[in-house]
């Protein structure tokens, strides 16, 4: 069986430290990450705990060719491109059950062709939310890639 090195081809960017999602609305917005050298971008989102039945948290995958110039990026560069950010974020729901509707982590790959990229995850409500966020660059121009 041959092995594939993964550690070697990855680079984890990232995007938004561990923090309270924070008040109605507002979310949080991300650190914009270069993605030049690698053709491979995933999204990935950790929840934790979340006690509010009726909060949803919905995430917003950016893009730009400058970092001055991020907007959001179109379903059709989203893996998978229907339902993508919708699968991303977390519903409302109850009960709320760990690895389902709280303390998970989500994913959601991007197949444009935009340097730059960022996220913003927000709540329907003042939530104490513990979330973050980082992007996986794969499929590297140059390997091995520096921790």
């Amino acid at each position: 069986m041959h092995q594939i090195d993964l550690h070697n081809n990855i680079k984890y960017v990232r995007t938004i430290s561990p923090v309270a999602v924070g008040t109605t609305g507002t979310g949080q917005t991300g650190k914009i990450v270069d993605r030049s050298g690698y053709e491979g971008v995933e999204l990935i989102v950790g929840y934790g705990s979340i006690t509010a039945t009726n909060a949803t948290l919905s995430v917003t995958l950016l893009e730009g060719a400058a970092t001055g110039t991020m907007t959001a990026v179109v379903s059709s560069a989203m893996i998978p491109s229907a339902g993508a950010l919708a699968a991303a974020g977390i519903a409302a729901g109850t009960p709320r059950a760990s690895g389902a509707n709280k303390n998970v982590t989500h994913r959601l790959g991007y197949n444009g062709i935009l340097r730059y990229v960022s996220a913003n995850v927000k709540s329907t409500v003042t939530a104490g939310t513990l979330i973050h966020a980082g992007f996986l660059l794969g499929n590297p121009h140059s390997a091995p890639v520096a921790s």
